[in-house]
């Protein structure tokens, strides 16, 4: 009911943290302003395994009618990392009343500013949470997957999430009269459409790679042809090869279509999350975890998705698993796309997660 946004979730933290000092056997910290970290040191001595949690909501004014609505005008939890934080809680409280049977550590991270670049997770590897830590596994919620399913993918699971902006300065004049201009919007009308060759003509086609332009903005009146347009778009890969690449051909239309028609141009490429891509002899334990606790038969293998993650940041430093939780329910009429006002999810998935979590914990670290 109380949603923050990345950055701002102060009194998230301070409930998740008030709420981890009432289970036994945690040593609580607060590694960064805005995240909380809990310790469970098992009886007999062997692996640390860390688990993550993200905590912030996003700029989204809310339609939905549950009891539980957002009471914050404008933020709401779109994307499920509510329900994250409620599952892993809730396995913090399992697994703290079973410290006899761990073996080595459990770390649990409450993760903030999952939704904001550049990401609570680097700031939290540089406040040395992983110090010591062995594997990380993590759950996300997805409105996609139907309720009983649990994704299984091996190796890149999400993409690299990257952005750009280009201004293309050309030479204002009077809309009666573009032979004396430069004109940014014709010129920027040839960048969109050429960068499309960059998929279909520039790349082998068994790579992945999407680019969108999202913005396009130039002019204030009906008469006047601009000095300049502005364009910004995404783009998504999960080759850094290809990625490297997508940065050199963008430029080099840019380049080419603003010298071919005398204009000028600025470019800036801003490097977002990188590709989550999991461990696989970690997503076998994961995978033998599941195939235990539901059968094979709710197990989905799939294709990695297009969106991003920060828990990427994590996997730079050590093996990981990021595990999706099906939470659809077209039954219910939960059928909304995540960062929907209408998003929600079938709250029996959270304890699919809390099992997940605990017996893929103890599968790991035995």
């Amino acid at each position: 009911m109380h949603p923050e946004l990345s950055f701002q979730e102060k009194k998230t933290s301070a409930f998740i943290y008030q709420t981890l000092l009432s289970f036994e056997n945690l040593e609580v910290t607060r590694p960064t302003e805005y995240s909380v970290m809990a310790r469970l040191i098992g009886e007999s001595p062997g692996k640390v395994l860390a688990m993550r949690a993200d905590i912030d909501a996003l700029p989204i004014m809310e339609e939905n009618d549950f009891d539980f609505v957002s009471q914050s005008p404008g933020v709401m939890h779109a994307c499920g990392h509510d329900g994250h934080t409620a599952m892993m809680l809730g396995a913090a409280k399992i697994l703290s009343e079973n410290k006899d049977d761990i073996k080595g550590e459990i770390r649990f991270l409450f993760q903030h500013a999952e939704e904001q670049f550049p990401g609570g997770a680097k700031e939290m590897v540089e406040a040395g949470v992983l110090d010591g830590v062995d594997y990380i596994i993590g759950l996300h919620l997805f409105s996609t997957i139907p309720k009983g399913e649990i994704g299984v993918i091996y190796g890149p699971l999400t993409a690299n999430d990257d952005t750009f902006e280009l201004k293309i300065i050309g030479k204002g004049g009077h809309a009666s009269a573009p032979d004396t201009s430069i004109d940014p919007i014709a010129i920027a009308s040839q960048f969109v459409s050429n960068l499309q060759h960059i998929v279909s003509r520039k790349l082998d086609p068994l790579e992945r790679l999407v680019i969108s332009v999202t913005e396009f903005h130039a002019g204030n009146a009906v008469n006047i042809i601009p000095e300049s347009a502005t364009l910004s778009g995404s783009v998504r890969s999960f080759s850094q090869d290809v990625r490297g690449s997508a940065v050199q051909l963008i430029e080099q239309i840019a380049k080419g279509v603003t010298s071919a028609h005398g204009a000028s141009y600025q470019f800036n490429y801003d490097y977002g999350y990188s590709s989550v891509v999991n461990n696989d002899l970690l997503t076998k334990k994961v995978e033998d975890a599941v195939s235990e606790i539901f059968g094979d038969k709710c197990i989905r293998y799939g294709p990695p998705m297009m969106g991003g993650e920060d828990f990427s940041a994590f996997l730079k430093k050590i093996p990981g698993c990021f595990i999706p939780v099906g939470a659809r329910n077209e039954t219910k009429g939960i059928v909304h796309p995540h960062h929907h006002p209408k998003f929600t999810i079938d709250e029996d998935a959270l304890n699919d997660g809390v099992k997940i979590l605990i017996n893929a914990s103890l599968k790991i670290l035995d």
